[in-house]
């Protein structure tokens, strides 16, 4: 299952628009300063409150490009919204992710920001 999400994830990376996101900044300073663990938890929180609905509020504009690290992480892995959801990770618009499907979500983006540390000095 990871391995597929690793292959997938480096699928979407390939995408013109997704492979310019990178974790820079305030952004990063925020994994830095409260560590992996805790962003994991806000990733969870987020996706549960703006993605996870039948049918989110403001669906293909809930997430902003900047302000936290989940944010961009999202744009990255194409789990920002649930068309992009449904395009590139095939879980289908117009009912609620269930247990699983959130805990793929934020696997996906704590993979990404993990991936934006190098081998060497992974995410506190």
């Amino acid at each position: 299952m990871m391995e597929e999400l690793d292959a997938r994830l480096h699928q979407i990376g390939q995408h013109h628009f997704r492979a310019r996101f990178r974790l820079r900044g305030r952004d990063r300073a925020v994994v830095d300063l409260r560590g992996i663990t805790a962003v994991r938890r806000h990733a969870g929180e987020l996706v549960e409150r703006r993605l996870a609905p039948a049918e989110p509020r403001n669906d293909g504009r809930q997430t902003p490009y900047r302000g936290h690290p989940v944010f961009v992480a999202q744009h990255a892995t194409a789990t920002c919204c649930r068309t992009c959801l449904a395009r590139w990770h095939d879980i289908p618009a117009g009912r609620t992710l269930d247990d699983a499907e959130q805990g793929y979500v934020v696997e996906a983006i704590c993979r990404w920001i993990a991936g934006q540390y190098a081998l060497h000095h992974p995410p506190p």
